[in-house]
């Protein structure tokens, strides 16, 4: 019984998170660190970290595998798929939702007015976050310049990945020279770069659309331009979108809550319909379900090998830091008027003024004011 309440409660909270989740990643991260950590206490900081760090180096939406990894920490295994679902299904109905309406009408909805103040309230939002997780990576000095270098790499435009392989590898040695424990390759746990080779693709439609996302969900690394990159190759290249229709699909999986994936669905939708819709999200998630339920047990193991525990410090660092310039990226495209600077004060005043609100209702104010600014 104890385990059936809190699967309702995993299942409850991360479809609340999904249904609010904007700003992509990072955001979703701080909303989860507010919600889970702050409030529920389902673990420590130091833990959300480690999970946040390791969930960098594995393809998939970042922030959908956390949803995974705090399930599994509250309900064990079926914890980990009910919160994972349940953070995905909002955005998969809206997205399902939309793409009829694309499909039927011929052009998206017009929303951008609704979602104009939602951005600033979300760069606040992540500020929190970076702070809160900033002070808990930050354990020493040369944590911190390992961090700017890696912030000033993000904004320079390197690979994220590349950016938390080099910090975790550079620092794994750095601090095991400096106590003297040696770096032994063999404490090194081949977790870092999974791959599924290519599937080929079956005869029926419907078939052929699950394989191409389950391939692309296979292999992916970065947010929504990469996507844009693997999509155009699987889907333009043989001819089964044009351009501007996966455009079109992108955007709706950027203003739509949730993982940018749900991307997917509305793709799917548009070649084979209803279950073209549902075999395409099934795809290119069933991987990051896969990874994550590999990857957890061994969050926790390598937390006790001292080589592999630098290793993991240096990726946390580093992985605020990619959070910070996400920020500050994020900051530059959308801080372009004086609403935007207004909406960016009344929700930081929300966020650091009020102790204990929730995220959403940040996300809600902003996002009803900024429809109102754009009517003065």
């Amino acid at each position: 019984m104890e385990n059936k309440n809190k699967l309702l409660e995993v299942g409850l909270v991360f479809f609340k998170l999904g249904c609010f989740a904007f700003g992509g990643p990072a955001a979703h991260i701080a909303m989860m660190e507010a919600e889970i950590i702050a409030k529920r206490k389902w673990m420590t900081h130091e833990h959300f970290l480690d999970l946040i760090g390791a969930t960098n180096l594995i393809p998939g939406p970042n922030s959908t595998e956390m949803t995974m990894h705090c399930g599994h920490e509250r309900a064990g295994r079926a914890g980990l798929f009910v919160a994972g679902i349940a953070f995905i299904f909002p955005a998969v109905f809206i997205t399902g939702l939309i793409a009829w309406v694309y499909t039927t009408y011929g052009h998206l909805p017009k929303v951008e007015a609704f979602f104009f103040g939602i951005k600033p309230a979300v760069l606040v939002i992540i500020l929190g976050a970076v702070i809160k997780l900033g002070k808990k990576a930050l354990k020493n000095w040369e944590l911190g310049v390992l961090g700017t270098i890696v912030l000033v790499g993000s904004l320079f435009g390197f690979n994220e990945i590349t950016l938390l392989l080099a910090a975790g590898f550079l620092g794994a040695i750095y601090f095991s020279l400096k106590k003297n424990e040696g770096a032994n390759i063999k404490n090194f746990i081949p977790i870092l770069a999974v791959k599924l080779p290519s599937i080929a693709a079956p005869l029926i439609t419907v078939s052929k659309t699950f394989f191409i996302f389950l391939k692309v969900g296979a292999v992916l690394y970065g947010g929504g331009y990469v996507l844009f990159a693997y999509l155009d190759a699987e889907l333009v290249a043989n001819n089964y979108l044009t351009r501007q229709e996966l455009i079109d699909a992108i955007a709706i999986g950027q203003f739509t809550p949730g993982p940018v994936l749900s991307t997917a669905t509305f793709i799917g939708y548009q070649l084979t319909g209803f279950w073209g819709a549902i075999a395409a999200t099934a795809g290119i998630f069933l991987p990051s379900f896969i990874f994550t339920l590999i990857l957890n047990p061994f969050v926790s193991k390598i937390r006790k090998s001292p080589l592999l525990s630098n290793f993991l410090d240096s990726v946390n660092i580093a992985a605020v830091a990619v959070i910070g310039g996400v920020m500050f990226e994020m900051g530059r495209e959308t801080l372009v008027n004086w609403q935007a600077f207004v909406l960016l004060a009344i929700s930081f005043g929300l966020t650091f003024g009020i102790k204990k609100l929730n995220p959403i209702w940040v996300i809600i104010t902003g996002s009803i004011l900024g429809y109102l600014l754009l009517l003065v």
